[in-house]
């Protein structure tokens, strides 16, 4: 984990599901992710690490959930439009 993520603030987010339920030392992790960047996969390995820890163990659930590591964030890059230059941007206007 020392290598994947550089910031020491990227690493207490991946344990933060660990500490919250006191299982440190208790669990191994092994995960993959792709896509994003590095602070968008130490959010998905959260969110799988606190999945994984409710189908391990049910009365994990109320303290994970309180915390916010369950809900999955659902924002996702919107797509480009046909005839423009971007999702938002427009070619730009000319009235003559």
């Amino acid at each position: 984990m020392t290598e994947f993520f550089s910031r020491e603030t990227l690493r207490s987010i991946v344990r933060q599901p660990l500490n919250l339920t006191e299982t440190s030392g208790k669990f191994s992790v092994i995960a993959n992710v792709n896509g994003g960047g590095e602070s968008g996969q130490a959010g998905a390995v959260r969110h799988g690490i606190a999945r994984a820890l409710c189908l391990a163990d049910e009365s994990f659930r109320g303290v994970l959930k309180k915390a916010g590591l369950i809900t999955r964030d659902p924002r996702m890059k919107e797509r480009k439009k046909y005839g423009q230059k971007g999702a938002r941007k427009r070619f730009q206007f000319s009235k003559r």
